[in-house]
């Protein structure tokens, strides 16, 4: 079922006034720049991917089925639109000492906090494309499988299989980790 905000801005949009355009673009612009930015690693290419997305949205509006999140739909736009670009520019992950962390979230924690951000940054990043997104809809959006199996274009029981292994992978990069830092 679609968020009653949501569906009044799609009306209105599709009536004619376009302005309401540009409060859904606020409301969704946060997570889709995360999308992009787990896919390309790199903070240009995720804005130019999340621009790109919205653009597409935008002009296929009046196909959008107004039964489903429009979240989840437009979450599919900018993970496909980011898998292109990526497959397209042939990019590569990005190496550790390139990375950023883009969540501004982990502004105004104390040193422990954001230096546990940091490393969980870090951990992140060593897992493959499709797990960074698998973990940022999971944990972050709080996506359930059958949403992310909707964006990704994954069965449920791969989402459920891969999240585990990101699960698995993060563990074993955070306690060998803490031991390279506590020993």
């Amino acid at each position: 079922m679609m968020h009653d905000n949501d569906t009044l801005l799609i009306s209105r949009i599709l009536n004619g006034d376009v302005s309401g355009y540009a409060v859904l673009v606020e409301q969704y612009k946060d997570l889709a720049y995360t999308i992009a930015f787990r896919i390309l690693g790199k903070r240009e290419d995720a804005e130019e991917v999340v621009q790109d997305a919205f653009v597409k949205a935008f002009r296929s509006l009046s196909s959008f089925r107004q039964h489903a999140k429009f979240s989840t739909w437009l979450y599919r736009i900018v993970y496909n639109t980011a898998i292109s670009r990526k497959r397209l520019k042939g990019l590569n992950t990005q190496s550790i000492e390139e990375l950023t962390f883009a969540d501004p979230r982990m502004e105004d924690k104390d040193d422990s906090d954001e230096d546990q951000g940091k490393m969980l940054e870090l951990a992140i990043q060593q897992l493959t494309e499709e797990e960074r997104t698998i973990v940022t809809l999971y944990y972050i959006e709080e996506s359930g499988v059958d949403e992310i199996h909707n964006i990704t274009g994954l069965s449920k029981s791969n989402v459920k299989v891969k999240l585990f292994r990101a699960r698995k992978k993060l563990q074993e990069y955070i306690r060998n980790s803490s031991l390279v830092l506590y020993s």
